[in-house]
């Protein structure tokens, strides 16, 4: 009885001094010294930069390793997740598709896992330069490149992890090419960290089959050679999106600040509400913001999370929007398909980005486009036919995008009958895209100084009707000067006290939605 008292006293002194051990780890992080913070408090006092309300429009390069299968978002946990049966709800639930795509194509994960995948992204078609000169020619004004992904693999040059695109697959540092092509053609530029979830995301790596003549064999990320890959085995109970291993946590800031550190981006993207919901997400904020200051020029960086911001960083929208105007920039992102190439995937129409980006400007926010890249490193037929569409249109109608802030409303309309103006999501062969069905009589609005723009958003099929502008509604103005970008004709218009009437041009553009100029 006394030795079982001993032993019980002598784990729980062990317990109590690893917890101590663990949580010490994430105690006194080092932060680049400058007015702010790890506080909410000190973090409200972040001012949004203007560079990030003006330029409107982001392409991203979600890109990486995981692209290599040609089967979309999130290869390297859905490889590891076979057939079983839940004995508790007494169902047997099939494998996920890639673990039957990958058991085909190159064997049983305990014999080629995702490391085995790493060494087959080569990138030989990339051209960062050129492709940074067509996002240019498409509107975007700012990149942001992939820093890492939930499969724990780096895009940058690192010192302290391995697994890295310099040391493997394109032996480049994907970060820093991206960097340079983006300075090179003034676009501003910004890096998304993925690593947060990636922890308790990669644990199906350590599992084996349920079923089958592999049944009990054990996947190759359960052999601790490879544990800075997938990780070590966590502990029970930690399956959250974001880990509650304080080891883990101090790991991620580590890996983070290096790549803030050596690349001193202008935004940084995580993939997730703030991290870890305590002081190390806030921690590595206060560090970032402070990092600006050190630079010869501040202009000030931004930092996007899905969680509202209430003015401590950019509140990020993944594949969705605001319903309404709103107090704070904020961001959607999104892809014009699959996150990752997949064979065979459609994609969003050029229209249909034309539509959201506008819908998202009038309201405060920026797009963020992912555009698919294939594992090669180049861009398809129908994506370079997509990109070439957006530069015809931000041609003629940048000038109602760029440098814009919101006006009174944002817009009106029948489309704004749907459910809390929320964009309307459809699954299209597997991949989610935002899709609103405009119809003719949307608007929406953005304004500069003393002009006012307004979005026809589906070509008018006769008179405009703007109800927002009549002369004695709660929003209207009087409008002195009435033209259609891109076109020389006289436009007849005539405002009354409930609206403003636009006769339909004779001669419309080629393209779905145009833009009015109104001067005050």
């Amino acid at each position: 009885m006394k030795r079982k008292i001993q032993s019980y006293f002598i784990y729980l002194f062990l317990f109590i001094e690893t917890s101590l051990q663990l949580s010490a780890q994430t105690e006194n992080l080092p932060i680049y010294p400058g007015k702010f913070k790890p506080t909410d408090e000190s973090l409200k006092t972040y001012q949004y930069p203007e560079w990030f309300r003006d330029v409107k429009f982001g392409i991203w390069a979600h890109w990486g390793p995981q692209a290599v299968p040609r089967e979309g978002d999130w290869y390297a946990r859905g490889m590891y997740e076979h057939d079983w049966y839940d004995c508790e709800k007494g169902e047997y639930r099939k494998a996920n598709h890639y673990y039957v795509t990958h058991l085909k194509r190159y064997g049983h994960p305990s014999e080629f896992g995702y490391k085995d995948i790493i060494p087959l992204w080569k990138a030989e078609k990339w051209n960062p330069e050129e492709l940074m000169q067509l996002y240019k020619k498409a509107g975007a004004r700012y990149f942001v490149s992939m820093g890492t992904h939930h499969d724990n693999f780096f895009l940058w040059n690192s010192k302290i992890h391995r697994w890295n695109a310099v040391n493997m697959g394109p032996k480049k540092d994907v970060v820093g090419l991206w960097q340079a092509a983006a300075k090179k053609e003034g676009l501003y530029f910004g890096v998304s960290e993925h690593l947060g979830a990636s922890f308790t995301w990669f644990q199906v790596a350590h599992k084996s089959d349920q079923l089958g003549d592999k049944a009990g064999v054990p996947y190759d990320g359960n052999n601790p050679e490879y544990w800075d890959l997938y990780h070590e085995p966590a502990q029970p109970g930690d399956n959250g999106w974001y880990s509650n291993n304080p080891k883990w946590q101090r790991e991620w800031y580590d890996c983070i600040s290096e790549l803030i550190d050596n690349y001193h981006p202008d935004l940084l993207y995580s993939d997730g509400a703030l991290p870890f919901g305590n002081d190390v997400g806030r921690s590595l904020i206060a560090h970032f913001y402070n990092q600006d200051n050190k630079q010869k020029k501040p202009q000030g960086v931004v930092y996007t999370s899905k969680e509202a911001s209430d003015g401590r960083w950019v509140q990020d929208y993944e594949r969705g929007a605001a319903g309404g105007i709103q107090k704070y920039p904020w961001q959607t992102d999104t892809s014009i398909g699959d996150w990752f190439y997949r064979t065979g995937q459609h994609y969003m129409s050029a229209e249909e980005i034309i539509q959201m980006l506008i819908d998202v400007v009038s309201k405060n926010g920026n797009l963020l486009l992912n555009v698919v890249q294939t594992p090669e490193g180049d861009l398809e037929p129908d994506v370079l036919s997509i990109l070439e569409k957006l530069s015809a249109w931000m041609d003629v109608n940048k000038i109602a995008i760029y440098d814009t802030r919101p006006w009174k409303v944002f817009g009106e309309g029948p489309s704004l009958s749907q459910a809390n103006d929320k964009s309307v999501f459809q699954h299209i062969s597997g991949a989610v895209r935002d899709v609103r069905n405009y119809q003719p009589g949307d608007i929406r609005f953005t304004v500069k100084k003393n002009l006012l723009y307004a979005f026809c958003m589906e070509k008018p099929e006769g008179e405009i009707h703007i109800q927002s502008l009549g002369l004695k509604t709660e929003t209207g103005q009087k409008i002195s000067f009435v033209k259609l970008l891109g076109s020389n004709e006289k436009i007849r218009w005539k405002q009354n006290d409930k609206e403003l009437i636009i006769q339909k041009p004779n001669q419309l553009p080629d393209y779905n939605t145009i833009v009015f100029e109104m001067k005050f």
